[in-house]
């Protein structure tokens, strides 16, 4: 028996997101889940030792790694679109839903049980999930700024609309981020080695 479940998320790379705008480089999403992924990871370990928020570390950069995989079927939806109306919102949710569900079902069934729960976000408590969000809002924020620090004007409203998004989040593991991590994401590689 063969199972397909591995080999399609490796289909990853070819999802290219932000897809209604130009792009200076392209960003697959194989490449915003691994930046999620890490950035995840870091506002647990800054929730465990500066804010106190209770948060698993490893189990939020695994849930992580999977939380757009549904995208590898519906595509990636542009946000404008994805969020117009309840309507599309709640179907688009269903459709996400339906594709992880049939994702897993190319596992093992023994396996499955202990994956699903990564792919639906439904193993998170609550603050998890928030970081997590934070942690996807934030990757979304530094493309943004490459793009601008590129001189590509057609981010600059998302760079505004990422910003406000996070504010309004109101969540201290993403305002440590963004005042003492977030700055080094413009210096180039000998300012950011420099000891």
């Amino acid at each position: 028996m063969l199972y397909p479940f591995s080999a399609l998320l490796a289909r990853m790379k070819y999802i290219t997101r932000w897809s209604l705008m130009h792009s200076i480089r392209a960003e697959s999403l194989s490449e915003h889940t691994c930046d999620t992924a890490l950035i995840a990871h870091m506002l647990c370990l800054i929730a465990r030792r500066y804010t106190g928020t209770p948060c698993r570390p490893k189990t939020v950069a695994v849930a992580a790694l999977y939380h757009d995989a549904s995208e590898i079927i519906t595509g990636d939806m542009p946000t404008p679109v994805k969020y117009r109306s309840d309507t599309l919102r709640d179907a688009y949710k269903a459709i996400e839903q339906e594709s992880a569900r049939s994702m897993a079902a190319m596992l093992p069934p023994e396996l499955e049980e202990e994956v699903v729960p990564f792919i639906t976000g439904e193993l998170l408590t609550g603050p998890e999930r928030r970081l997590l969000k934070a942690a996807d809002r934030l990757s979304a924020l530094i493309k943004c700024l490459e793009e601008t620090r590129s001189g590509n004007h057609e981010f600059d409203a998302a760079l505004r609309q990422q910003r406000e998004a996070l504010e309004g989040m109101h969540c201290p593991e993403a305002d440590w981020f963004m005042q003492h991590c977030l700055p080094c994401y413009t210096q180039n590689l000998d300012e950011l080695t420099r000891l």
